[in-house]
């Protein structure tokens, strides 16, 4: 268990690109987009005009898509230039974006989340982002707390969303060819003994779902079937979102929130706020692109 990259006020959303053999990291509250060498460890930094929630690839290596506050942004990574792509939600507080991810057939989905979140007013809504020479967004849920846990089954049958204020993980039966969702199940409650509460998430070859128990020191593996099978502790409080990467996406990297309150690091010179790259014995799935 390693870390790797900078220390993050708020890490989120670790990106692996098999493309580049580079890992992308944001920081939401810092701001940033960081680009991570696992090899040598060295950081490429892009800072940007507020609070990143999430990002995905495209097609183009040179350029990520990113939600950014209450829009989506293409970033160009070469020259740091952000382009505007589309509004999901009006600008001012009370929410922002967060969690988000392509499914395999290169749509995006992002949540929203109330901000700040323990405001707990339930102003948050699910987006699905159809590419298209113009990008149609489509409105798929609304009274959410904090939008998180998006992962995708390896064939894009699947679909698995969180409400992290809830303690609930749902799952979905997705339409590939058209990315509608039906029979909404309760997959994981985590009022029934789990640690934390659910963040983001992953899956692993075998279609198991990865997900982060942010404020319960863990990452937990549950089978397609909803079966806790694994419960990984890691030396920080507040893991936010686990990714599959590496050369053989055999290497769990996680991200976390820095814990200003937390003791000195221990033994191990863990922080929170800190990437940790773990050997859990499992492997991933190419992360997908946008379709646009």
């Amino acid at each position: 268990m390693t870390p790797i990259g900078p220390q993050c006020q708020l890490g989120e959303c670790p990106l692996w690109d098999h493309r580049l053999d580079r890992l992308y990291l944001i920081d939401i509250d810092g701001q940033a987009i960081h680009r991570v060498e696992p090899s040598s460890d060295s950081t490429e930094t892009r800072m940007l005009p507020g609070r990143p929630g999430s990002m995905v690839l495209t097609a183009d290596p040179d350029r990520v898509l990113v939600a950014l506050e209450h829009q989506l942004v293409e970033l160009t990574w070469s020259t740091g230039v952000i382009s505007p792509l589309a509004a999901l939600e009006s600008e001012g507080p009370g929410k922002r974006l967060n969690d988000g991810r392509c499914d395999p057939s290169g749509r995006y989905w992002v949540g929203s989340m109330d901000d700040p979140h323990d405001a707990l007013i339930g102003a948050g809504k699910l987006y699905r982002v159809d590419p298209g020479p113009t990008p149609v967004v489509s409105q798929h849920r609304s009274g959410i707390y904090v939008s998180n846990g998006m992962a995708f089954s390896p064939d894009g049958l699947v679909m698995y969303w969180a409400d992290s204020p809830r303690g609930l993980v749902w799952r979905y039966d997705v339409d590939p060819d058209t990315g509608g969702r039906r029979n909404e199940q309760v997959f994981l409650d985590f009022d029934q003994g789990l640690p934390g509460a659910p963040d983001g998430a992953c899956v692993d070859e075998d279609g198991c779902y990865w997900v982060a128990c942010v404020n319960g020191s863990a990452v937990l593996r549950a089978t397609p079937d909803a079966r806790v099978d694994r419960i990984v502790d890691v030396p920080v409080a507040m893991p936010t979102m686990p990714a599959f990467g590496g050369s053989g996406l055999d290497t769990l990297f996680v991200t976390s929130i820095a814990d200003v309150t937390s003791a000195p690091p221990g033994d191990d010179g863990v922080e929170g706020g800190q990437t940790l790259a773990l050997d859990i014995g499992c492997r991933g799935v190419p992360e997908p692109v946008f379709a646009g």
